[in-house]
């Protein structure tokens, strides 16, 4: 049984060569395993399930593909696109998680989630999340005029680029304190997560119970980015490898 994890391709269509090493993946990586998780911010933004434009079409189908050959879809929001509804996950064939979900891989359990929420060094940052985070504020959102979301998603954008600049790059990662509390919380040996774009696999100074209530040493995955190269995650039984591969095909 193998099992992939994608987070953070940011897709959009000023970057075809993202799409394209999106579908060369599906085609050539995920077709072969049981189950792909997507783990937040697959779009660079989302203004709603009704936008019909060329990308969402073109990856709706690609993964709809996929679900039809049998391969599990499984999709947490990350922090641009948390606004992507039911509509969507339902023709792409995807089952929406909640923001943090823990599932049971080679007798261990594991939590995933995007990451941000451990970023909680940049209390800035987090009040912004809860404020987007509101239903009703989402919902007056998605009623406003395609343009008018285009609009306000462009401004999001510019603002998000500028205030990374002024923040200590600490701030742009996650808690050790918030990972460990978590994995207690949840009993997870293993966490799975996006969001820092610091592809890594981090050995964790302490041991949580396997499924059979044997210690193992914790550990937390971080997947990368789609902006050079990507990292996915695939866990196959006991072996778990963090995969790195070119964005171009013709890149070496």
């Amino acid at each position: 049984m193998t099992t992939l994890f994608i987070s953070d391709l940011h897709l959009s269509e000023h970057r075809p060569e993202l799409t394209a090493a999106l579908l060369r993946f599906l085609r050539e990586r995920a077709a072969h395993a049981q189950a792909l998780y997507i783990l937040g911010d697959l779009f660079e933004f989302w203004i709603g399930d009704d936008e019909g434009s060329a990308l969402q079409h073109t990856i709706e189908q690609a993964l709809q593909t996929l679900h039809q050959q049998g391969v599990a879809l499984y999709y947490q929001h990350g922090n641009r696109d948390f606004m992507l509804g039911k509509s969507f996950a339902r023709r792409a064939g995807m089952t929406l998680l909640p923001a943090i979900h823990v599932i049971e891989l080679a007798g261990r359990r594991c939590v995933l989630l995007h990451g941000d929420e451990l970023c909680t060094r940049d209390l800035e940052y987090q009040r912004y999340r809860r404020i987007t985070g509101w239903r009703w504020l989402q919902w007056l959102f998605l009623r406003l005029p395609l343009s008018r979301r285009l609009n306000i998603a462009a401004g999001i954008r510019r603002g998000s680029r500028q205030g990374k600049q002024q923040k200590p790059a600490d701030w742009m990662d996650v808690v050790d304190d918030d990972v460990t509390s978590l994995m207690q919380r949840t009993q997870a040996v293993w966490m799975i997560h996006g969001h820092t774009h610091k592809p890594a696999r981090h050995a964790l100074p302490f041991t949580m119970p396997d499924l059979a209530g044997t210690a193992q040493p914790a550990c937390r995955f971080v997947l990368g980015d789609w902006e050079q190269v990507f990292t996915y995650l695939r866990i196959a039984g006991d072996d778990a490898e963090l995969i790195t591969e070119p964005v171009s095909a013709d890149r070496v």
